[in-house]
């Protein structure tokens, strides 16, 4: 794109910019939600949670299949380098 495309682009680069900043935070948030450590941390919490009476048996395994089908789409990726952050 020349001169003219960047100067008539001009008015749209807020928009180009937020939407930069948009991916980026959309791509963190979905590297911390698929993290092992992560999974395997809330996997830990629910477990306590249940031991302490604070969830029902149902609820457990609800949420423990979600979690498992977080960590197994994490491990079908491939993506495991997280750094449970």
């Amino acid at each position: 794109m020349g001169l003219i495309g960047e100067v008539l682009m001009l008015p749209f680069a807020p928009v180009r910019g937020s939407a930069w900043a948009i991916r980026q935070v959309l791509h963190e948030a979905e590297r911390i939600y698929y993290d092992p450590a992560t999974v395997r941390a809330e996997l830990a919490r629910l477990e306590e949670q249940l031991e302490a009476g604070e969830i029902t048996e149902e609820e457990f395994d609800r949420r423990e299949d979600e979690l498992l089908d977080r960590l197994e789409t994490t491990m079908r990726s491939g993506d495991t380098t997280g750094n449970g952050t």
